[in-house]
């Protein structure tokens, strides 16, 4: 693979701390992140925003409103994440569909290919700048347009599972299974509409724990023990 998007939960950000940022485990992404891009492998990234703010469980405000906070909940964790990757080394930009004043740069598909052809990890932040699309989905649309080989989906738990483990402890993990599967068993690999723009465009997702030793690089160089989503 030589282009990758890599989905990353809020969730899995905030570490033990269920929510705000981990600022040990950031760091452990953006080493891991630098080995890859330093093998010259380019990478663009979405982060969820649930270690911030879950809009679909309140019940009290406005669905689009609720989905807009949503929205700068992943503003916010791409600028850190963003700042983190600075950090160790790496070159950044961020990337969103709607102007944030001098915070970051607005997405079109040429920029975003000049950036990473310059050597730059580049953030995908606010989803698809719209109510009623997960990060899931914005984030399935972005490894479309800018034609990436995989999805990789770095989640709070090891894969997919034909329940749920933290419920079922006899749960059973997948290696690999067909995103078609996936929508008929209703696995929640990724929502509905992610899983048939997957689909239709043929991208294939490698599923796996952020939390799991050394996984991101594991799962570039060929030791990959999460789920393996084809098309």
């Amino acid at each position: 693979m030589k282009r990758v998007l890599l989905k990353l939960s809020g969730e899995a950000l905030a570490g033990d701390k269920k929510t705000g940022f981990d600022e040990a485990t950031c760091i452990g992404v953006a080493n891991q992140v630098k080995q890859i891009v330093d093998s010259g492998i380019q990478v663009a990234i979405v982060t969820g925003g649930g270690n911030f703010w879950r809009g679909r469980t309140s019940e009290t405000i406005d669905r689009t409103k609720a989905d807009q906070i949503g929205m700068l909940a992943t503003v916010m964790n791409c600028i850190y994440v963003s700042e983190i990757f600075r950090h160790v080394g790496m070159k950044t930009e961020v990337f969103t569909p709607f102007t944030c004043g001098a915070f970051t740069s607005l997405f079109s598909k040429d920029a975003a290919v000049e950036a990473l052809n310059d050597g730059k990890v580049i953030f995908f932040a606010g989803g698809t700048g719209h109510p009623y699309f997960s990060t899931d989905t914005g984030a399935v649309l972005r490894a479309i347009e800018i034609e990436a080989d995989a999805m990789l989906l770095a989640k709070a738990i090891d894969g997919i599972y034909d329940s749920d483990p933290k419920l079922n402890p006899n749960a059973k993990k997948y290696d690999e299974i067909t995103i078609q599967e996936t929508i008929d068993q209703r696995l929640g690999a990724v929502d509905l509409a992610a899983s048939i723009l997957c689909m239709e465009n043929k991208m294939p997702m490698l599923v796996f724990g952020l939390n799991e030793k050394n996984s991101i690089v594991e799962t570039m160089t060929g030791t990959f023990t999460g789920t393996k989503v084809t098309v």
